[in-house]
């Protein structure tokens, strides 16, 4: 039930409806929750200031590349729960559609990006600082059910990308260019997220606007 369930980073048994209360709760708005067979992980929303820092670099590099190339039409929802009803749950820290069919809000609609309304991201991301074992795992798995094709692991400590597409068969693997975003090399974004050991988030994306 859900008293029993609380916000702690690791997996806990729960039911689906422990995780629609928790989203559900007053405090909701706190929490980042995802569920998976059966267990529900429960994160809390405020971001640490390295995090949050990495997190305003990326939706940056997204609006400069936007405007280099202006035929493609993307759309962020940084950090909106995304949902298979009763069976899958996340709130990536990147949510990022290409071309049509992006989900639009209307009054007396869920809040929540719902699966069996709207198709699933093109690509989602994790800033991972103190989660990088969950993210290059369980959460891995996650998104390759939820059928999003392609998922980045920013790992902040070592300023690394891990960028992985799925095949045909379901399973992630690992790229060195996005099919997302075309030709945007993963070695570049590198060395975007190196510039931060010297510069600030604004900095880097001036960098990287230079780059391409």
């Amino acid at each position: 039930m859900i008293a029993a369930i609380k916000p702690q980073q690791k997996w806990q048994q729960a039911t689906w409806d422990d995780y629609v209360m928790l989203r559900d709760d007053d405090n909701g708005d706190r929490y980042k929750l995802f569920f998976y067979k059966e267990h529900l992980w429960i994160k809390m929303g405020a971001e640490g200031i390295h995090h949050s820092q990495f997190s305003a670099l990326f939706e940056m590099i997204f609006a400069i590349w936007a405007m280099q190339n202006p035929h493609c039409r993307i759309a962020s929802f940084r950090g909106c729960q995304i949902e298979k009803q009763g069976f899958r749950a996340a709130a990536p820290d990147i949510v990022l559609y290409v071309g049509e069919n992006i989900p639009t809000w209307k009054a007396g609609q869920s809040r929540f990006i719902n699966l069996e309304q709207w198709r699933s991201p093109d690509l989602v991301g994790e800033i991972a600082d103190t989660t990088l074992a969950i993210d290059l795992d369980e959460k891995k798995r996650v998104y390759a059910e939820l059928g999003i094709s392609e998922y980045w692991v920013i790992d902040v400590r070592a300023y690394r990308l891990f960028a992985f597409q799925l095949d045909e068969s379901g399973v992630y693997k690992q790229c060195e260019f996005s099919q997302v975003l075309p030709n945007l090399a993963v070695s570049l974004l590198e060395k975007t997220l190196e510039q931060l050991t010297t510069k600030t988030n604004t900095e880097a994306a001036i960098w990287f606007s230079h780059q391409i």
